[in-house]
């Protein structure tokens, strides 16, 4: 993958190498055709897997116009966190445009709500961007958590480092079912709600190719060190900024959300730009 400066108003723009110069996908909601798991963009049949950690970057950072370009379908998963693109882009520097940003604004509040699931997104109009976002699985471990971000927070140090979680339950459906092919523990935090017998993890493990971990009690797998005691809220918000990016620009709103998903933020983007 391969991060390029792209002229003044075109925005982010995905273009697939190994199809050709023209396999152009635009970062806008209305492209997005699956949220499990993470967000993918299809357009014209290509696809882009995955967008949502490299989107966050992008806007935490400041960038408005950016080439992508890719030689598969997938935006590489890394740590799990935006932290390799922070990295990569705050080494070379990003350099003024002749233009004034283009803010995304509002003119009445937008909601989504999902009073079963206790679900609900609220933009609102505002001078100056803001997130809020609280999250709660049920899960002891985790707990109920809540994270902030606006201008004045940085982004890279305190969001953009903040890697992606999966209980253990989940690893295990996914790789019984043959949905997972590269799993590997290093680009997520493991969360281990329930014990688990240790033949369970060492047969997982074996699957995977993996070391087994030498610490498998409820908690973080392996003792594992978390850069922040609300890392999970942090990365949801990470992916929350990413997702919402899709409205087509910089959003200028309060955002607040409460137990908010790819699949939900997706719908919100699309809201916002429907509501133009």
């Amino acid at each position: 993958m391969t991060l390029s400066p792209a002229p003044v108003g075109s925005g982010i723009r995905f273009v697939r190498t190994d199809i050709g110069p023209d396999a152009v996908v635009e970062a806008l909601a209305t492209h997005v055709s699956n949220t499990a798991r993470s967000t993918t963009l299809t357009q014209n049949g290509i696809n882009v897997i995955t967008v949502e950690h490299l989107l966050s970057a992008l806007t935490g950072l400041g960038v408005d116009n950016v080439l992508v370009s890719l030689d598969n379908e997938e935006i590489p998963i890394l740590d799990g966190s935006a932290k390799p693109y922070c990295d990569a882009i705050l080494a070379d520097g990003t350099l003024p445009q002749d233009c004034e940003r283009r803010y995304i604004t509002l003119d009445r509040e937008i909601v989504y709500e999902d009073a079963v699931k206790g679900i609900k997104v609220t933009v609102t109009p505002a001078d100056t961007p803001s997130y809020d976002i609280s999250v709660d699985f049920n899960s002891k471990v985790v707990g109920v958590q809540q994270a902030h971000w606006d201008p004045s927070v940085d982004y890279a140090g305190e969001i953009g480092c903040c890697r992606t979680f999966v209980f253990f339950h989940e690893i295990e459906y996914l790789y019984n079912n043959n949905l997972i092919k590269g799993g590997d523990v290093d680009n997520a935090i493991v969360i281990i709600e329930h014990p688990v017998p240790r033949e369970r993890v060492e047969a997982l493990c074996a699957g995977l190719s993996i070391p087994v971990p030498a610490d498998t009690s409820v908690g973080y797998l392996d003792g594992l060190r978390l850069y922040y005691d609300n890392e999970c809220a942090r990365h949801k918000m990470l992916d929350l900024m990413g997702d919402l990016r899709l409205c087509g620009g910089f959003l200028k709103a309060r955002v607040v959300a409460v137990k908010t998903g790819h699949c939900v933020n997706a719908k919100v983007a699309r809201m916002i730009i429907e509501s133009k």
